[in-house]
């Protein structure tokens, strides 16, 4: 890129934000990294969002508004705080895929180089998946098919009202006949009348036909008409699908990202995959750290923020920041970060909590989570704090990763993989439900039975997160066994087997299942329970070792 043209897409931090602001003793306090594993040394980078990166974002969503600058839906907006060759700061911005139809815009960086040819199939790829995808809409929005469900609804209505007065005929007709049957009269007469009842039955029959008859005649011209439309919707979803993988394929060699060590890969080489999801490298964060890349220009801290309309899903909202994307960007960011080094500031030092190992090899690591300590580090500075975060600082240990997980508040056996090798294989164990748990557990009252299973439909409802709730239609299966261990006047110790693994399943199999919630429970218990924690432990775990066959079976103290 020109110096000129450089210089129009670095901005003073002045344009944004005021001196006060930029020495602010908070101005570099992290609120969240964007993270990525380096494909060469298989190091974890990080990149940081700070309260300023932040404060230059939310500063340029304003005077986006304030310029009266729109944009058909709302949009991913980021910026990028960097340092060039002389020292000197500044911000570079970017907005995700298009800005009303352009892929360029003064003063913002430009999309990630690729062919014209390819720029030109993807235009028109777009444009002919767009018509497919407003015209599947309007196939499954047919007039015909509400007036079929209308004519349907109203045929097993009146459908079932024939058939209950036909029942009702049929029983009066038995009685007729047992009564005939068990009459003094003559044997011609007894004949006659039931010959008579045999008629009224068959008339039933014939009515029962012509019903249906008459209703196939108005049902069967809108159930074709529907038909062909479905077929149509399934013609056009296999031309969907197959436009897709064409467009994709085109992708994994037309677009070419830089990162900070000078190697230059295609999207499709990076991710290894067949296949990328549309959009792959449109997003904001791989566009800035490609530019500063290949500028020269070295990252500080980067935020993501979203501006304009909430999305249609409702997912994002203005003024809220974001993650990267998991699906187009997240994979991007270890090649994109590669080539720097001390991106991230000095770890927190959190306060002393004791981790204890249960067993640990070359391939994976066993501990005793305390209640209190999450399993993964959550999003922001605020909750990274966990057990993967602690383990990670210490050598050795800097690929550690979480097979599964336990609720913050649960203590317990936490299975840990060392080597990448060995994680898919440790998930693929939890999947096929082929490791056995056991939990113990307080409850927080009495109850009479003994031993049995809870079996409930579970379903995570996106309005009240994190609480989950029993759902008979959206639900998805969950079953745990549990056997009583000891009573108290007001207390039940449970020993309990989870076979399936849902969020909160114990604690909601307990509250809702059982009717009386775990100890210390705040979610689906007391919320003026003051116990000092969740009465959960997970006491014990069997599964055989991925690596050498060995049955694992591991066991800890319930610690109350």
């Amino acid at each position: 890129m020109s110096e000129n043209k450089l210089e129009k897409t670095i901005h003073p931090l002045t344009d944004f934000v005021g001196e006060e602001e930029i020495n602010h003793p908070d101005a570099n306090k992290v609120t969240y990294y964007y993270e990525g594993i380096c494909p060469k040394t298989g190091k974890k980078l990080k990149l940081p969002r700070t309260v300023l990166a932040e404060k230059i974002a939310l500063s340029l969503c304003r005077q986006l508004d304030e310029a009266n600058l729109k944009v058909a839906k709302g949009k991913m907006i980021g910026i990028l705080i960097v340092k060039d060759t002389e020292g000197n700061m500044g911000v570079i911005k970017a907005f995700s895929g298009f800005w009303n139809g352009k892929r360029e815009k003064t003063g913002w960086v430009s999309q990630i180089p690729s062919s014209s040819l390819l720029r030109f199939a993807e235009k028109v790829t777009l444009k002919e998946l767009n018509e497919i995808k407003w015209r599947i809409i309007e196939l499954e929005n047919l007039p015909v098919r509400r007036d079929y469900e209308q004519l349907n609804q109203q045929f097993q209505q009146e459908w079932e009202e024939l058939r209950k007065l036909h029942r009702q005929k049929k029983e009066e007709r038995d009685r007729k006949r047992e009564a005939i049957r068990n009459s003094s009269l003559p044997r011609e007469q007894i004949e006659q009348k039931i010959l008579q009842l045999d008629n009224e039955s068959r008339k039933d029959d014939w009515e029962r036909r012509k019903f249906k008859q008459k209703w196939k005649e108005k049902l069967e011209p809108l159930k074709l008409e529907i038909g062909k439309a479905d077929a149509e919707i399934m013609e056009l979803k296999s031309k969907r699908k197959e436009l897709s993988r064409k467009l994709q394929k085109q992708m994994q060699i037309g677009y070419t990202i830089t990162n900070f060590a000078g190697e230059s890969l295609s999207v499709g080489r990076i991710l290894g995959k067949e296949f990328i999801p549309t959009g792959t490298g449109d997003c904001c964060a791989p566009k800035l750290l490609h530019h500063a890349a290949v500028n020269q220009l070295t990252p500080i801290a980067m935020a993501e923020v979203w501006w304009g309309e909430t999305s249609p899903n409702g997912e994002k909202v203005a003024g809220k920041f974001y993650p990267a994307c998991k699906e187009r960007c997240q994979p991007l960011l270890g090649f994109l970060l590669s080539g720097l080094s001390n991106l991230s500031p000095l770890p927190k030092q959190y306060p002393p909590l004791s981790i204890p190992t249960i067993y640990e090899d070359e391939y994976l690591l066993v501990v005793d989570k305390p209640s209190g300590l999450p399993s993964v580090p959550g999003r922001g500075i605020e909750h990274y704090d966990s057990v993967v975060a602690r383990l990670s600082r210490k050598p050795g240990y800097e690929e550690i990763t979480a097979v599964h997980r336990l609720d913050k508040d649960t203590s317990g056996i936490l299975v840990l993989a060392k080597k990448k090798e060995i994680l898919g294989c440790l998930q693929k164990l939890f999947a096929n439900r082929q490791v056995e748990k056991i939990y113990e557990a307080i409850l927080d009252g009495v109850i009479d039975s003994k031993e049995g299973i809870i079996s409930l439909p579970l379903w995570a409802n996106p309005l009240t997160s994190p609480r989950q709730e029993v759902n008979w239609l959206k639900g998805k299966p969950s079953i745990t066994s549990y056997r009583l261990l000891e009573v108290t006047s007001s207390e039940t110790r449970l020993q309990l087997i989870p076979y399936t693994g849902r969020t909160h399943q114990l604690r909601i199999h307990c509250a809702s299942g059982l009717g009386v919630a775990i100890k210390g429970d705040r979610i689906y218990g007391r919320k003026d329970d003051n116990s000092p924690r969740l009465y959960l432990h997970a006491r014990e775990i069997r599964f055989l070792h991925p690596a050498t066959g060995d049955c694992l079976h591991l066991k800890t103290t319930t610690p109350f």
